[in-house]
């Protein structure tokens, strides 16, 4: 039944809600379009050996037509949502640091993320930079005592006018270390998101004790790993739902600065070059079981998560990105590893503290062909108008962004994906750029998940030896047109400033000015990052949800809600991970274009149980907290 807002919440609040109590798609395939994406993607290559390592004659590569779904009236239909560059009238003057000083360390050429949070529990999303340092053995002259690190931004911004205040020097947030990555995630359940950072040289936990100042407990809490990794994404998820939040930390790849030295890259056989991965040894991520109050135990071993070449014996991961997603539909969280240059990892979760490898069974591991790809970034959603459930993940350049979305045949018992990238109209438009940040979000509030990339090349010297390639790039954004597909948007429907040419590397998305709509903000190598603040004005309804979890998990990291509006359903999961490297706010934004009420609002909290929403309101962010 129908219950009355919390009388304590003044009207312009959030609204605090509590407990009332498909067909598949008739898509062609597009054979011969698929066969020249395949024959060129040879042509062109997987990743960096077959790009510019290897000084040859430059292949050239076959020009990709967009799917015949794709119409020129339905991309004359893409809606008018422009993004405004507002970061120097933000406040954010964050530069990042890679510590190059002419030996051409792969570390250097990776980038950082970035996270949107509410750190200090005033309802907006702060902002926390990860920054790469100088090297220990080539401190440049005159710089300062302490090394640069992490950046933390309180969000002060208003409606129309977006203000960050840099609150660094008194936050706790010390981490003297090469950082790579940022997971927020509440640690010890105490209601106060904590920061895990990754990076070379192990793990950095931060733990948050309010206004916004953070201790380092990573020694007590269990997490540092080992001083030779270098750990990449994280992922904060109850894999046994037990009540707390476990972690998965990735590793990239085996690194040392002696062994980069041997690897000894040159770009034209000549010029000292950034080395591919291919020819470091994968490593082998760290999955920490929370036993409660902040404490941690390693069970990598047992949880099935370490996976191993079966001939050789060595790593065979080397991930870049991780995404939660309930691959089988079971409730259970299970985990999507985007690896660089070999398959791509499914962690089925196996309901007993453990998982199965499943990447290949489920079409997931590789390229139609069979082949691994540069992957960079990921994420997953339900985009489809009937609630298929895909997973984007950013390759290298000259390979498509990838698209796998789960198959007509896919079952609970034996779940399938297939890569439809180029049907769904995104595979020609993605080839050239090199992908790294990736997510899925509704830019346009029209109640359908559009997709955003941000791009950039590894080499400074690219454009040198491989025609058509450029060290920075532009952003792509997909505008989602239901069963036309998506659409590659231009300038002239969302601005100059989105597809400004940088070295992207992080993402995340998150409502920085409390408006509705969704801003986003892009990492770059070596430079400054970019604050997109949403100006679209199209007068598409919106409803925001909170959720609030039991004690444990109080943002209900792995729930699941469904939404129905205008007679459509949509469908959200609660995560923080998501793109490269990068963390993006915990609340889920639903877009309903002209639909102006909410016929249904259901939870699946991450216990598995099931709670009915009523009385949710348009234009408001809807609080719901599980009994």
């Amino acid at each position: 039944m129908s219950q009355k807002p919390n009388p304590s919440v003044p009207p312009e609040e959030p609204e605090d809600l509590v407990q009332g109590d498909d067909s598949v798609i008739g898509r062609a395939v597009l054979r011969s379009v698929i066969a020249i994406a395949l024959v060129g993607v040879l042509g062109g290559g997987a990743w960096w050996s077959r790009s510019f390592f290897k000084a040859r004659k430059q292949e050239r590569v076959t020009q990709l037509a967009a799917p015949q779904a794709l119409t020129n009236a339905a991309a004359a239909e893409v809606p008018k949502a422009v993004f405004t560059d507002v970061t120097v009238a933000a406040g954010i003057q964050f530069r990042h640091e890679t510590g190059a000083a002419g030996e051409k360390l792969l570390p250097e050429t990776m980038g950082g993320g970035v996270g949107l949070g509410d750190l200090d529990g005033d309802g907006d999303p702060d902002l926390i930079f990860v920054n790469g340092s100088h090297w220990p053995w080539a401190k440049p002259a005159g710089a300062t005592a302490v090394p640069p690190g992490l950046v933390l931004y309180r969000n002060d911004s208003t409606p129309g006018a977006v203000k960050f205040i840099d609150v660094t020097a008194d936050s706790g947030l010390s981490a003297p270390f090469y950082g790579m990555g940022v997971a927020i995630g509440d640690a010890d359940g105490d209601g106060q998101p904590d920061l895990l950072v990754t990076g070379v040289g192990g793990t950095r936990l931060f733990r948050n004790r309010g206004g916004l100042k953070f201790e380092d407990v990573t020694a007590a809490a269990g997490v540092a790993g080992d001083p030779a990794d270098w750990t990449s994404a994280a992922l904060w998820l109850d894999h046994d739902r037990d009540g707390d939040l476990d972690l998965f930390v990735a590793n990239y790849v085996r690194w040392s600065r002696a062994v980069d030295a041997e690897v000894g890259y040159k770009i034209d056989g000549q010029t000292r070059a950034y080395g591919p991965p291919m020819n470091f040894q994968g490593a082998l991520p760290r999955f920490y079981r929370n036993d409660g109050k902040g404490k941690f135990t390693d069970i990598s071993k047992d949880a099935g998560v370490q996976v191993k070449n079966p001939s050789t014996g060595v790593p065979a991961g080397k991930t870049l990105g991780l995404a939660l997603a309930d691959i089988n539909h079971d409730g259970w969280p299970d985990v999507v590893a985007a690896n660089d240059t070999v398959q791509n990892f499914v962690f089925v979760n196996r309901r007993n503290g453990t998982f199965q490898e499943a990447g290949a069974e489920t079409g997931i591991a590789f390229d139609s062909y069979g082949n691994p790809r540069g992957a960079m970034g990921i994420d997953a959603g339900c985009f489809t108008p009937d609630g298929k459930l895909g997973v984007a993940i950013g390759n290298f350049a000259n390979e498509m962004t990838a698209m796998y979305v789960e198959a007509a045949t896919s079952t609970p018992e034996s779940p399938h994906f297939s890569d439809e990238s180029i049907s769904w109209g995104v595979g020609g438009p993605s080839r050239d750029p090199l992908k790294f940040g990736v997510f899925f979000f509704d830019y346009d509030l029209d109640g359908r998940l559009d997709l955003l990339t941000v791009n950039g090349h590894l080499e400074e010297e690219i454009a040198k030896i491989q025609h058509g390639q450029k060290y920075r790039q532009s952003a792509q954004l997909f505008w989602n047109a239901g069963d036309a597909g998506f659409v590659n948007v231009g300038t002239g429907s969302a601005g100059k400033d989105l597809f400004q040419t940088i070295v992207g590397r992080g993402s995340a998305f998150a409502d920085v000015d409390g408006d509705g709509d969704l801003d986003v903000v892009f990492t770059q190598l070596g430079g400054a990052p970019i604050l997109l603040r949403n100006d679209q004005q199209l007068g598409h309804a919106w409803v925001r949800v909170r959720l609030v979890g039991k004690a444990g998990n109080p943002e209900a990291l792995g729930a699941s809600v469904r939404l129905k509006a205008g007679g459509r359903n949509q469908w959200r999961t609660q995560t923080t991970t998501r793109s490269y490297l990068s963390s993006s706010e915990a609340v889920l934004t639903f877009g309903l274009g002209s639909a102006r009420e909410i016929e249904e609002l259901e939870v699946v909290w991450p216990d598995g149980s099931r709670q009915t929403v009523t009385g949710a309101t348009v234009g408001k962010v809807v609080i719901v907290r599980q009994p």
